[in-house]
């Protein structure tokens, strides 16, 4: 990997505005903007990466730090996205980066209260996910196989769990990131090993199918860039750049716990949501002593905030939620 150094970026600007023509501009520097950036010069075209504050500021450091493998997307019949999920999953956890992501066990604990038809789908939906996994070629030996737990052991993963009310568990293994930033930024550093040029700080004011027009935040200046092709990978900011592209922006807040407040889990906990098929809630423990709870998935209308807040209302649901089986 290369160092995205002062030296480099001051390099790299220069060539850029006095160079000729890239074949690609990619906007943003998020883990899709690095993702095209490497995939791009590792094909040997000439590529430029314009990001506006630093790599992975925006969604690519909110994330829940999973590597999953669409378990969701198959609940909800989307097939082919959760197999695409299950293959990157393995590419990542097998030879992108096995030195940033962990095999998580997550826990779906049946308590007295669990409709049967439920558990029965939940065990379906975990035995359907692992058949993605092993076609996706994915070995037990980085994930191991879903199965069914003792209710004492399902204790003993979850200890803040309404003991007399748990019947057993069910299991399942999925990818955790150390940390989601840290991916970017490799991805975006081996991007720089195979040539392309990774400018942060670096916000594009207009841009064409054929250049853009960027602004160095350091120093104010402007200059012009020409390619011969750009791609915005800007997410919920597309259309900033093309009005004729239509975003319905979702708020997804998580909420951080301390590990000590429900016991230090073993494992991340996995809540079916009573009123929302195939929706879940979850705590998922981290390496730091914190554990991090959620997912809300609300429309956000508006202008995207660079730093989203968490409403109250948000951190209620998700709380509320978790507490019907602790």
């Amino acid at each position: 990997m290369a160092d995205l150094s002062a030296e480099r970026r001051r390099t790299d600007q220069a060539a850029l505005r006095s160079g000729p023509m890239v074949d690609l501009i990619v906007i943003g520097g998020g883990v899709t903007g690095a993702g095209i950036a490497l995939d791009a010069a590792s094909r040997g075209l000439s590529v430029a990466l314009f990001e506006a504050r630093d790599l992975a500021f925006g969604t690519s450091r909110w994330s829940s730090k999973l590597i999953h493998g669409g378990l969701r997307y198959l609940a909800n019949g989307q097939v082919s996205v959760a197999w695409e999920s299950a293959v990157e999953r393995g590419h990542l956890m097998g030879t992108i980066a096995p030195h940033l992501i962990r095999a998580l066990p997550q826990v779906v604990p049946v308590m007295d209260d669990t409709p049967l038809a439920s558990a029965l789908l939940t065990r379906a939906g975990f035995a359907a996910g692992d058949a993605l996994r092993a076609l996706a070629g994915t070995p037990r030996e980085n994930l191991p196989g879903a199965r069914i737990l003792s209710a004492k052991k399902t204790c003993r993963l979850l200890p803040a769990l309404d003991r007399p009310r748990v019947r057993a568990g069910l299991l399942a293994w999925d990818g955790q990131l150390e940390d989601d930033a840290r991916l970017v930024v490799a991805i975006a550093r081996t991007a720089a090993a195979f040539g392309a040029r990774i400018l942060t700080g670096h916000r594009v004011d207009q841009a064409s199918g054929t250049g853009v027009l960027v602004t160095d935040s350091a120093t104010g200046e402007q200059f012009d860039v020409r390619a011969r092709h750009v791609i915005a990978a800007v997410g919920v900011w597309a259309e900033s750049f093309d009005p004729s592209v239509q975003v319905i922006p979702s708020r997804g807040t998580h909420v951080v716990l301390r590990a000590a407040t429900l016991g230090s889990p073993r494992a991340a906990m996995t809540v079916p949501v009573p009123s929302i098929h195939g929706r879940y809630c979850f705590v998922l423990p981290r390496p730091d002593g914190l554990l991090l709870a959620g997912i809300t998935d609300v429309e956000q209308p508006g202008p995207i905030a660079d730093v989203p807040p968490a409403p109250i209302d948000d951190i209620e649901w998700i709380l509320r939620q978790l507490s019907s089986a602790l």
